[in-house]
């Protein structure tokens, strides 16, 4: 199966960047205490930072998961996408018609413990993780993933500790002419880290 590297795409990031610089306004550093403005940001504070965004070949992100028994930081990074051909996509469905002019794509993402409590049962980082094609979410195939080479099986992982990385992968179904394939992580709630690998 071929392996695609990211590119590296900047103009989403310096949008944001420069959207929320507009938000938050210019002025001087010493505010009038019972100014306008600074009356409004007492009601209204700022939003706080916002997670997400375009990384770039080997890049990570960082971002919390609630976790039983307690929250855990994660570093995240989608190392590659492996594609499959059509007649693969048809063998690992019950219903090979529905998978007609389709693929299986195989994202592989590495997740490392950097701070929290150790897990003892298992571990819910990868449920933020999903594979897009040509900007449109693909449909995700529940259980193809286990017999990929390299990697794991989230569910038996039973002892993590900080410092410790493991492999997940997840399996989507998308359409084989699709130019490039996204993986996206996110925490809950959060904005998605986007890692791209064209398909060319």
């Amino acid at each position: 199966m071929p392996h695609h590297k990211t590119a590296l795409r900047l103009v989403a990031p310096v949008a944001v960047l420069a959207l929320a610089l507009t938000a938050c306004g210019g002025g001087g550093d010493q505010a009038d205490a019972k100014s306008p403005d600074t009356e409004k940001a007492k009601v209204f504070p700022s939003p706080e930072p916002s997670s997400g965004g375009e990384l770039g070949t080997g890049e990570s992100a960082t971002g919390k998961v609630a976790e039983d028994p307690g929250e855990v930081t994660y570093e995240v990074v989608a190392q590659k996408v492996d594609l499959g051909t059509e007649a693969e996509a048809a063998k690992a469905v019950s219903e090979p018609d529905k998978v007609k002019g389709k693929v299986l794509a195989v994202a592989h993402v590495k997740y490392t413990h950097k701070s929290g409590p150790a897990l003892t049962d298992g571990s819910d980082v990868h449920d933020g993780t999903t594979v897009f094609a040509d900007g449109q979410r693909g449909t995700v195939l529940i259980g193809a993933s286990e017999d990929a080479t390299g990697c794991e099986d989230p569910y038996d992982v039973e002892s993590w500790k900080q410092g410790e990385s493991h492999v997940f992968c997840e399996t989507y179904v998308i359409p084989a002419k699709a130019k490039s394939v996204e993986v996206h992580w996110s925490e809950e709630d959060g904005e998605p880290y986007v890692w791209t690998f064209p398909n060319a």
